[in-house]
């Protein structure tokens, strides 16, 4: 009876870890491509273009002749739209990306799912970072 249950827990624990290896490969390749993201915008008058990163991080600007034009308030107003434009479409293409990760995640079985009374990887993420432990 006790070999039963402990190749019983065996098993699970061997499926929650194939599960987390499995996830692990995935995250890998979203946060691969969540740093390869960059999104461009224009501002109406197409004279400024900006590049973001996948966290809206200005990473590139490039001025026709016209932007330099503008007064350095219209100028500044143009640019800052535009890179909130860029932001915004990284903010969207950041959550699609994401979003069927974040859904299995939330489906996975955590430690305490299958042994009661053991902390979760929160708990324990929290606990290796010094952070007070929390059990599920």
């Amino acid at each position: 009876m006790l070999l039963s249950a402990n190749n019983g827990l065996r098993g699970q624990v061997e499926h929650l870890l194939d599960t987390y290896e499995r996830q692990h490969d995935r995250l890998a390749e979203t946060y691969r491509q969540l740093e390869a993201m960059r999104v461009q915008a224009c501002s109406p008058d197409r004279s400024v273009e900006v590049t973001v990163d996948s966290s809206g991080v200005l990473a590139e600007l490039e001025l026709t002749a016209s932007a330099l034009r503008k007064s350095p308030e219209a100028l500044a107003r143009t640019i800052i739209d535009a890179v909130q434009e860029a932001a915004r479409h990284a903010r969207e293409q950041q959550r699609s990306l994401t979003a069927s990760s974040t859904e299995e995640l939330g489906d996975m079985d955590d430690l305490p799912d299958i042994m009661p009374g053991v902390p979760g990887l929160d708990g324990i993420r929290a606990y290796l970072r010094g952070e007070e432990s929390r059990t599920d």
